[in-house]
């Protein structure tokens, strides 16, 4: 089941994806999953970021073919970090490049959508808290974020409005250990993973964080990156392609 937030009738809706377009959904999908008969056509719809205004949570360092690209030991946990809701954006949406950028990087990413609230879930019940999976593209401006990583923290480098894409829709049902991800910029490929590479895994993650901060519906993990991340510049397009979930595409842009 894919299930998508888009502009229909000059309001937020969800839907499930079908034929043609979205069945619309009596209620958000954190509440329940209940179809109503009407159809929104694909033509007349505009898809949004999946969950709306989501805490994002983020892990550093968590596929092994990254580690090594970084020449870095593997974490003993997880290196989490996060991003403020204001980064989140959708599907097509524009990603601003700063004008304080001077080297900022895509990150493809399999992000994790939270669907109940949870406290210290243990890593074998962690995946009955989730409601499905979406891509993300994680941006960051490595200048900034060196300088803050050499004080010991990390916000500002992560954190510019519009610096997480996710989308297209949320995947139900999906085996997160396994999972094709590739990611183009400007229609060349320049990463490809298994997700069955994750140092630490979506169940693993997931009870981390609970075991201090509760979860709540719409929170939103970004589980990490593989190795090929690289620059981008105003005018790049990333495409971000996950199995059984689809693909994200934004278009990187100057700011002013």
């Amino acid at each position: 089941m894919q299930i998508a937030r888009y502009l229909a009738d000059g309001a937020p809706r969800y839907g499930l994806v079908e034929d043609g377009g979205f069945r619309r959904l009596a209620a958000d999908p954190f509440t329940r999953i209940d179809p109503t008969g009407r159809i929104d056509p694909f033509s007349e719809s505009r898809l949004l970021c999946p969950v709306d205004k989501p805490r994002i949570f983020g892990a550093g360092l968590n596929y092994s073919s990254h580690i090594a690209e970084t020449g870095r030991p593997k974490p003993r946990v997880p290196m989490l970090f996060m991003k403020p809701d204001t980064a989140a954006a959708g599907p097509g949406d524009l990603v601003v490049y700063p004008r304080e950028g001077r080297d900022v990087h895509y990150e493809g990413e399999l992000a994790v959508v939270i669907g109940k609230e949870v406290r210290r879930v243990a890593e074998e019940d962690a995946l009955d808290v989730v409601l499905g999976y979406t891509c993300a593209i994680d941006f960051s401006e490595r200048t900034i974020q060196r300088e803050e990583m050499a004080l010991g923290c990390l916000l500002i480098g992560k954190a510019f409005d519009g610096f997480c894409p996710l989308g297209p829709y949320i995947a139900t049902g999906l085996d997160p250990t396994n999972l094709d991800m590739e990611v183009l910029l400007n229609g060349e490929r320049r990463q490809s993973i298994n997700t069955s590479d994750l140092l630490f895994g979506v169940a693993q993650l997931v009870s981390w964080i609970s075991q201090a901060i509760t979860l709540r519906p719409t929170d939103v993990i970004i589980t990490g990156t593989p190795s090929g991340v690289g620059p981008v510049a105003p005018g790049d397009i990333v495409d971000v392609t996950i199995s059984g979930i689809g693909t994200l595409t934004n278009r990187v842009v100057a700011e002013d």
